[in-house]
């Protein structure tokens, strides 16, 4: 019987994108299946992903990868979540943390004491029970699984980085662990004539390179996917409006900030995003609500720091592929689809979807079971976050401009209508158990937008006054230990990664 184990993988495109899906391919398959990939020097990557949220450190922990290192060579700093400022109301903001905020007893989420206490006077905000909100706003950092001996969680956190070093830094390793970097640009895709499958692709030199399974990482080019397979897009730009972003990066500054910025304008909004070296900076608009002038006005004028290279701009379409693998070929990274920068998910979905890919690894066959499966779990992810991104547009209060008067009143999809009436009636969350984000995200987000639940869980009853009382103290104290014990986020780096200041 012959073989019909897959011996030849081709990646198209390099970046984070092609990059990953070379790591993680050469750490997890056998070295009978060979890794090849195709990138030009000459075609300039789209660098989105500086930012990250805490998955990611299960990539670097699946491919061996010592997290102090990683953290010197790609300029990095840590990241314990995202201030959204002017997102519900102008002139307020709060902190999607990455981390638990209070502490759930007997099986009732913190906030519906939160709420309890609330609507018995007490004056607190939701984050004053939140040490990762605690610890950012203080500008520390280490370390810290737990606290103490208590039954709290302690610190969940992620990066930012260069993306273009980070790609330099998988490819070292990709190329390290056996997989072959072929520097060309690919002229043409020839497809077998009679399964209209990929049979090789062509170079711009001539040479011709075959492969079994062909992954499509070429950016929003879609080489494969796109111009040699026809696979369409669905546009969900109704929901998501903005289709336009500036980047330009900045001097850096004093102190480190460990957390991304998010700061809404009146037709989009600004990330500020704190590396060793620099500043990362980017306006995503909408072209329909602000001309390009200004759009680029706005961003340079709300900078931290002097601009150290041209702006860049980038154009887009929110949405995603109707089919991400199709016949043998799998579409990965902005090939795949597009959800704006918003909540750093970017890279996320790239070992999402290198994982998924591995898990359900075919034969030649191309067995349409597991392209089927693979289509299916991916769409569900996709539209899971399209709805906690499209949460921050709608659930706002603001009306001072066209751009926000829209997303309040557009249209939704009912799975996010229902996730919505749900809580503001009852305060409960329903979490799906595909999606990427935990209870206590949408919880800091829907409140912190100004979404209130009317009411609470009856279970949070159980407690009298007075232990409410003493059991909110108790996590406000024991939060306050913990952060006072912690170091400067810079001191961390310098101790760990050989910061340097000057």
């Amino acid at each position: 019987m012959s073989n019909t184990q897959i011996q030849k993988i081709v990646i198209v495109g390099g970046g984070t994108a092609g990059w990953i899906s070379a790591a993680a391919l050469a750490k997890l398959l056998p070295p009978s299946i060979s890794v090849t990939l195709i990138e030009s020097d000459s075609i300039a990557t789209v660098g989105v992903g500086e930012a990250t949220i805490p998955q990611i450190r299960r990539l670097n922990g699946m491919l061996g990868l010592n997290e102090n290192t990683f953290l010197k060579a790609t300029k990095g700093t840590i990241k314990l979540g995202i201030e959204f400022s002017n997102w519900g109301k102008i002139g307020e903001s709060y902190l999607h943390t990455f981390g638990d905020v209070g502490l759930n007893l007997s099986n009732l989420q913190f906030h519906h004491y939160w709420k309890r206490a609330q609507e018995e006077g007490k004056q607190s905000s939701l984050w004053d029970y939140s040490l990762h909100h605690k610890v950012a706003y203080s500008n520390k950092f280490d370390r810290l699984e737990r606290i103490g001996k208590t039954g709290m969680t302690g610190l969940s956190y992620a990066f930012h980085f260069d993306a273009g070093l980070y790609a330099r830094f998988l490819r070292n390793f990709a190329e390290t662990s056996g997989v072959t970097r072929i520097e060309g640009f690919v002229k043409q895709t020839v497809l077998n004539p009679h399964t209209g499958f990929i049979d090789h692709v062509k170079l711009e030199n001539g040479t011709q390179i075959e492969g079994d399974l062909f992954i499509d990482c070429s950016g929003f080019r879609g080489l494969l996917i796109d111009k040699a397979l026809g696979v369409s897009y669905q546009d969900w730009t109704h929901w998501l409006p903005c289709n336009r972003a500036i980047a330009v990066p900045s001097q850096s500054t004093r102190p480190l900030v460990p957390y991304t910025k998010s700061i809404a304008h009146t037709a989009g909004w600004q990330w500020c995003i704190p590396l060793q070296h620099r500043t990362g900076n980017g306006h995503v608009y909408s072209d329909q609500f602000m001309q390009d002038e200004t759009a680029l006005e706005v961003l340079l004028s709300n900078l931290d720091s002097t601009p150290i290279a041209e702006p860049n701009h980038i154009r887009f379409t929110t949405g995603r592929r109707e089919k991400f693998w199709h016949k043998n070929c799998i579409s990965i990274g902005l090939s795949s689809g597009f959800l704006e920068p918003l909540e750093s998910t970017s890279i996320h979905l790239i070992q999402s979807n290198i994982s998924r890919l591995i898990e359900l690894l075919p034969t030649k066959k191309m067995e349409p079971a597991n392209s089927n499966e693979y289509n299916r779990q991916v769409s569900k992810e996709y539209e899971l976050i399209r709805d906690f991104i499209i949460l921050h547009y709608h659930c706002t209060q603001r009306e001072d401009s066209d751009f926000w008067r829209y997303c309040k009143n557009m249209d939704i999809p009912d799975s996010l209508k229902q996730k919505l009436e749900l809580f503001s009636a009852t305060g409960r969350i329903h979490k799906e158990p595909e999606d990427l984000f935990r209870e206590a995200s949408w919880v800091q987000v829907m409140i912190g937008q100004g979404l209130i639940p009317q009411s609470y869980h009856a279970m949070a009853d159980r407690l009298s006054t007075d232990q409410l009382e003493k059991f909110l103290a108790d996590i406000d104290a024991i939060i306050a230990q913990a952060e006072a014990q912690l170091p400067s986020h810079e001191d961390f780096l310098t101790r760990n990664c050989q910061l340097d200041l000057q």
